[in-house]
């Protein structure tokens, strides 16, 4: 019982470190491969300040992986396969009925699944 307790526990930290729309946007931007804080940070439109503070936190949990070239930071997932797993969550979410042009999770889904 006490092993259940101790991955509930971890399971539940993951999902708060997840569950903030920036970090899920910033994973589904690295599943398509490293990038530098510029380059994420104007592909999501999020200043580059923002962006770092995401990746920060990321890094620590150890879910982003950094690489330095000379002054540049590379960032990727440590885990290429998280960005799939959130995507699998998106027959969990009942937005659907709160779009009025249900296209929008279409959308993301394709996407998402681009970066095979």
């Amino acid at each position: 019982m006490p092993s259940r307790l101790i991955v509930s526990r971890q399971l539940a930290d993951l999902f708060r470190l997840l569950a903030h729309a920036d970090r899920l946007r910033l994973i589904e931007d690295l599943r398509g491969g490293e990038k530098d804080v510029t380059g994420i940070a104007q592909s999501l439109g999020l200043p580059s300040t923002r962006v770092s503070q995401h990746l920060a936190l990321l890094r620590a949990h150890r879910l982003v992986e950094e690489r330095r070239d000379g002054r540049n930071h590379y960032y990727r997932l440590a885990r290429p396969d998280l960005a799939g797993w959130v995507l699998g969550a998106l027959p969990f979410i009942d937005i659907r009925q709160q779009l009025e042009d249900a296209a929008h999770i279409d959308t993301a889904r394709a996407l998402w699944g681009e970066a095979d």
